[in-house]
């Protein structure tokens, strides 16, 4: 699988970078027909106190798989976001089983 990450107006960090890909390739070890992952960190200004935005999209047979979550860090939006695709890879793994 092909990651390719992007930080928005944010200098880059190599942790997150590993971190990223660790958790991508082992839910690449589990679909192996995923191909290739987007992943955009941005930053904005909340006043709530989040404001860090992870979004990951996926490329695979079929529509594709997208997710965004905004927490008040980076590592917990990553987490938050690779949960709900892997809830996603799931049902689109369950549906190509029936097939």
């Amino acid at each position: 699988m092909t990651i390719n990450i992007q930080y928005v107006q944010m200098p880059t960090s190599e942790a997150m970078n590993d971190l990223i890909t660790s958790k991508l390739n082992r839910l690449a070890g589990k679909f192996e027909w995923v191909i290739r992952a987007e992943v955009h960190f941005k930053k904005e200004n909340d006043p709530s106190g989040k404001g860090k935005i992870c979004e990951m999209e996926l490329s695979a047979p079929g529509p594709r798989i997208f997710a965004r979550s905004n927490e008040d860090d980076f590592e917990k939006a990553a987490a938050n976001t690779i949960k709900d695709l892997e809830k996603q890879l799931n049902k689109r793994k369950a549906i190509m089983n029936k097939r």
